[in-house]
């Protein structure tokens, strides 16, 4: 009777110690998710996202806008399923909201930057990313209409001149190309490398903007 005693009385406090430990864990895990993450959650929350898609010069372009402005474009290399997919991972399960009118004004630059008639974007942007992503595709505006700079010098211009490779996986992770022009980051050797939508599409963008010779 004794011994039954005692294996109760010690499965009942490995049982406490268990969901103890279970609940440090699930605390932890909390903590120690990004706070990019987090934030990102927080600013999309019964948000609401309007999308629509237009035929261009290079395709199909699929565009998405918050009321703060546009927060992703998806050219031709993206699919419309892969689009929706890609906002339903990043917006913590946002409205999404089918309207051609609440992109308007991105899609006309868009159509005037096609037919040279724009060099600078002016409508408002609401990228999603982290901190680390946010300041890369800062720099990216910089860089001039008709002009190129190499991941180093990207590297460079945010200072952590020895995060090249960090800031190109930051500018493959660009949700708003053209409008953030980062095909206009080219290799050290001055080769097109790197672009999401394919070198072809690079080539012609630069090529479009005097970057490189017609």
């Amino acid at each position: 009777m004794t011994f039954s005693l005692i294996f109760l009385n010690l499965n009942f406090r490995i049982l406490v110690v268990s969901i103890k430990v279970e609940a440090v864990l699930c605390r932890s895990a909390e903590y120690f998710e990004s706070p990019a993450k987090k934030e990102r959650s927080k600013k999309y929350r019964m948000k609401k996202i309007y999308y629509t898609s237009f035929n261009s010069k290079i395709g199909t372009i699929h565009v998405a806008s918050t009321e703060r402005g546009v927060c992703k474009i998806a050219i031709p290399a993206q699919t419309k399923k892969e689009f929706l997919l890609w906002m339903n991972r990043h917006t913590n399960g946002a409205d999404l909201i089918e309207s051609a009118a609440r992109n308007r004004q991105v899609m006309d630059e868009l159509n005037r930057y096609f037919e040279r008639r724009l060099v600078k974007f002016h409508s408002g942007l609401d990228p999603i990313g982290t901190e680390f992503q946010l300041m890369v595709w800062k720099e990216l505006k910089r860089i001039h209409y008709g002009s190129t700079i190499s991941y180093k010098d990207l590297a460079k211009r945010i200072g952590k001149p020895g995060a090249f490779q960090a800031v190109g996986r930051a500018n493959g992770s660009n949700p708003l190309p053209i409008v953030i022009p980062c095909h206009r980051v080219i290799g050290s050797d001055k080769k097109l490398i790197g672009y999401a939508a394919g070198l072809k599409t690079k080539e012609f963008l630069l090529r479009l903007e005097g970057a490189i010779p017609a």
